[in-house]
């Protein structure tokens, strides 16, 4: 298992902080060439150190300029790409707008690693067995797709814009899946994971955060950013795991939720997406 990545070049968004570092660090030791993303430029590069990644692409993620830039960037320094984890996300409890005008949360969680994947579909055609990770979460089990108001512009809840981007996760690896017969594309969940994730949350949603903080609450219930990146190395880089579409948890296959292995809705958001982001 240590050097079954040799010889792979793997791509990791969100791979400065938590399950993504753990992500990153964790390829690089089983010899993959490993190239981060990240949005500050010196903790990007001191992270790529640290980890021995082979670069770094430095993209505000939420910018969808700034993802297509990344990706030709990418395409210009490589000639394939082995694995690509979409793994970057947040959870924003106010509805706040990138500079773009779409909504932070379905920007971020969805139609960035939609535009990325889309845009670097190329390179991942020219390696042996391509895969796609995408990192989803439990979440969607108690979501719906809103088709008709995506972007939450009325009724903004931030953990209902969270659940929908990580249903959208899944159903666009499941499409992905479906389009791309030769890419192996699959959805993970990484368990509650102690990192940084939720500290823009406000209001009741923060009090509630950081008192569960203090009694170390959530120290029962969630795992470390180590241990959530397991099932993400599982998938990224198992070479016994070679049927595509499917969903992992605790590094075994798992059901999804109904709503996620809906292929007509899979497909309308497919094209919901290509919309969004243009040609």
């Amino acid at each position: 298992m240590t050097q079954r990545m040799v010889g792979k070049t793997v791509l990791i968004t969100g791979g400065t902080n938590g399950i993504g570092l753990e992500t990153a660090r964790g390829l690089a030791k089983m010899g993959a060439r490993v190239m981060i993303v990240g949005r500050n430029p010196e903790k990007t590069a001191r992270v790529a150190a640290e980890i021995g990644a082979a670069g770094t692409l430095l993209a505000d993620l939420s910018e969808l300029a700034q993802v297509s830039r990344a990706a030709a960037e990418f395409r210009e320094r490589e000639d394939r790409l082995d694995v690509l984890v979409n793994n970057a996300g947040a959870l924003y409890s106010r509805r706040q707008e990138t500079n773009e005008g779409i909504e932070m949360t379905w920007a971020l969680n969805h139609l960035a690693p939609f535009l990325l994947t889309r845009e670097l579909l190329p390179l991942l055609r020219r390696a042996q067995t391509p895969r796609v990770v995408t990192v989803s979460s439990v979440a969607h089990r108690f979501a719906r797709l809103n088709f008709d108001d995506p972007q939450f512009r009325r009724g903004y809840n931030g953990w209902r814009a969270y659940g929908q981007s990580k249903l959208a996760n899944l159903l666009f690896a499941l499409e992905l899946a479906r389009r791309e017969p030769d890419i192996l594309s699959h959805s993970v969940h990484p368990g509650f994971v102690r990192s940084g994730f939720g500290q823009d949350m406000t209001g009741l949603e923060a009090r509630l955060f950081r008192l569960s903080n203090r009694f170390h609450l959530a120290d029962r219930f969630t795992v470390t950013p180590e241990q959530g990146a397991q099932t993400s190395l599982r998938v990224a880089s198992d070479p016994s795991l070679l049927v595509s579409g499917r969903y992992f948890v605790n590094e075994r296959m798992a059901q999804p939720a109904r709503q996620a292995l809906d292929g007509d809705a899979a497909r309308r958001l497919w094209q919901l997406s290509e919309e969004a982001v243009g040609p």
